[in-house]
């Protein structure tokens, strides 16, 4: 008789995910290497075509993420209210309890905003009529939301330690900036910078030609 053995390994984190940031994938890599079931995130996304997506399948991916998120949402903040405010509630000061209105606030606004995007329409008879716009769609606003619920997970928890974490936070108004100025600012002041040497260019031109036309 043979006797089989079983491999009890753990398999190695997965590489980073497409739509979420170096910081992100670093907060989620110890749960990803477990590989839950309920594991969503962009690696399980499927790798096909863009555009492939069927109205039931981003439908079912968008639920599969608001879960996913709201677990992250509800993680971190357990995790709060117990150590900081619960083991160490004599030493809890007003920034703490600021800290975690904050933390909520910032949830909220994030998980309903991609809760309304996701938000799906269906017909009388009860067939999907539109599945929403797609949370795992790449570089989509909806990318941008789970970042900022990412941040605000991974600094609220590691403000158990000091509230001098949430420092960290500014990440997220400084990528709001830089993203502001790289898609909107500069690439106005540049086209107002062409046009306005354009300009100079054409009486310049249009001189030439009437010198010309003296000559002639």
């Amino acid at each position: 008789m043979t006797s089989s053995t079983v491999d009890f390994t753990l398999s190695p984190p997965p590489p980073p995910p497409r739509a979420l940031s170096l910081l992100s994938w670093c907060y989620l890599a110890p749960i990803a290497t477990v590989r839950p079931s309920w594991w969503v995130g962009d690696a399980m996304a499927p790798k096909g075509k863009v555009g492939t997506k069927g109205k039931k399948q981003i439908f079912e991916e968008n639920k599969e993420t608001l879960k996913f998120y709201f677990r992250i949402i509800l993680g971190a903040t357990a995790i709060y209210s117990i150590v900081t405010l619960g083991i160490f509630y004599s030493s809890a000061s007003f920034w703490a309890w600021t800290a975690l209105v904050f933390s909520l606030v910032v949830y909220g606004a994030s998980y309903r905003s991609m809760s309304s995007m996701a938000k799906a329409a269906f017909s009388e008879d009860g067939a999907l009529a539109d599945s929403g716009i797609d949370l795992n769609m790449e570089q989509g606003m909806a990318e941008h939301l789970k970042d900022v619920i990412l941040l605000t997970a991974i600094v609220q928890v590691f403000s158990c330690f000091s509230l001098y974490v949430w420092y960290f936070w500014l990440l997220a108004p400084g990528r709001a900036l830089y993203l502001l100025w790289v898609n909107i600012l500069s690439p106005w002041l540049t086209a107002e910078s062409a046009t306005s040497m354009v300009e100079p260019n054409e009486k310049r031109q249009r001189r030439q030609e009437r010198r010309q036309m003296k000559r002639l």
